[in-house]
């Protein structure tokens, strides 16, 4: 990731914190490298290791990328005896500054965790370095390491939420999907708040710890909230799924025709199989047209028609031509007898036959009067198909309004509710 490959570049940007001015005045040759140690002033060091980290010296064989001569230096410098804690910082910098050089880990990761633990850090490079440390684990693939130093960064930083991304793909790539799910809930939830949109990788991120430590209402959660922002074929087909068609209490006898009829409305290609079952709950419910005009569609997707099911896709599209030429000359007929009608259910499914037939404003109108009639096994799905004949009758701010009022029903207010979702998309 971009911030990961920037801390590393800011690793080899980091001074090493040796300069001419902290070398104290050479000492006598026959004195001991003991006592010249325990004479040195506080953070300074001795010429002859300055000989080696000078960084006159240094920077043109960083230019150079002589990293061997760098290195032996290095190796050099670690051999003195009785460093004081100021010259281990100044050799763990060098060396924090040749691994970063060299994308070596194995050298900037423990030069770094000294340098962190030396304590002359300021506040916030201290938070720069531990940050970059655990960027080090994560690109590592260590992620309890990594989990460890980001967490460590947000207890010391002003600025926490920096790692919060890090830290949860952390926790997912780990293993510890609960942790990503708990971490990413809160975030998503206060990015929406604040009118903006979540990224889809944080959304698909929720999705999967939910699925994998089998929160089906938290993968549900991530799925609504991903065909809200980032609408496409499969995620809106895994909605309908799983928030209507495999939830507890639905009623396929009377809402597995409105599912699909979402879908078809929601996606820009079903399934062959979707196609065929959508037009055979059609013919069976009495909507011939809506049949036709589904055959039509998966026709022109290419779909249907061909392979193994051919002849039965054929025929099954004659047959719905056939029931929608002859329901074109003879609906007229039947609305005085639906007028007439005890209930309003023949009103209601006269209007929707209406609106099939691209007559929008004649259906809603059926299906209005069916409704105030009353006498409906079902008024909810009445009222969820007045909104689909609102739809189709291009009164969007109606549908809407009609929508809103659908409730529970064996699936209905969940329809309802992701008609909705759907409108609000469309501009």
């Amino acid at each position: 990731m971009s911030q990961f490959r920037l801390a590393r570049l800011c690793l080899m940007l980091a001074a090493v914190g040796l300069s001419s001015a902290a070398v104290i005045p050479a000492v006598n040759a026959q004195d001991k490298p003991a006592a010249a140690a325990a004479a040195a002033p506080k953070d300074t060091v001795r010429p002859e290791l300055f000989k080696l980290l000078d960084p006159a010296q240094i920077k043109p064989l960083m230019d150079a990328k002589n990293y061997a001569e760098i290195q032996s230096r290095v190796t050099q410098a670690e051999a003195f005896p009785n460093r004081t804690p100021y010259e281990d910082y100044v050799v763990n910098r060098m060396k924090l500054s040749l691994g970063s050089a060299t994308n070596d880990n194995a050298i900037s990761i423990p030069a770094l965790e000294a340098v962190i633990a030396s304590g002359r850090l300021a506040p916030n490079e201290q938070a720069d370095f531990i940050q970059a440390l655990a960027n080090m684990h994560y690109n590592a693939k260590d992620y309890p390491k990594a989990i460890e130093w980001f967490k460590r960064y947000q207890k010391e930083s002003p600025t926490p939420e920096k790692v919060a991304a890090p830290l949860t793909r952390a926790y997912y790539l780990g293993g510890d999907y609960a942790s990503a799910k708990t971490a990413l809930l809160p975030a998503i939830e206060a990015t929406e708040k604040a009118g903006q949109k979540p990224s889809e990788e944080d959304l698909r991120l929720l999705a999967s710890s939910a699925n994998k430590v089998k929160d089906d209402a938290g993968y549900l959660v991530a799925l609504e909230k991903l065909v809200a922002h980032y609408p496409s074929d499969d995620f809106w087909t895994d909605l309908l799924n799983r928030g209507v068609a495999r939830k507890s209490g639905f009623d396929a006898q009377t809402n597995m025709i409105n599912v699909y009829r979402l879908e078809a409305a929601a996606v820009k290609q079903m399934a062959a199989e979707e196609y065929v079952d959508l037009a055979e709950l059609s013919l069976r419910d009495g909507f011939p047209t809506e049949a036709k005009k589904t055959m039509d569609a998966g026709y022109a997707a290419g779909v249907l028609g061909k392979g193994a099911n051919a002849k039965t896709h054929n025929a099954l599209r004659d047959k719905a031509n056939k029931g929608a030429a002859d329901d074109a000359k003879n609906i007229a007929a039947g609305e005085a007898g639906a007028a007439k009608a005890k209930t309003g259910a023949g009103l209601v499914n006269l209007g929707w036959a209406y609106a099939t037939m691209d007559q929008g404003d004649k259906g809603v109108g059926f299906i209005q009067q069916g409704i105030a009639k009353g006498g409906l096994k079902n008024a909810e799905e009445a009222k969820l198909r007045l909104g689909m004949a609102q739809v189709r009758a291009g009164k969007k701010a109606e549908a809407i309004s009609t929508f809103q009022t659908v409730k529970g029903g064996g699936g209905a207010g969940d329809l309802a509710k992701y008609w909705l979702v759907l409108l609000q998309q469309q501009k």
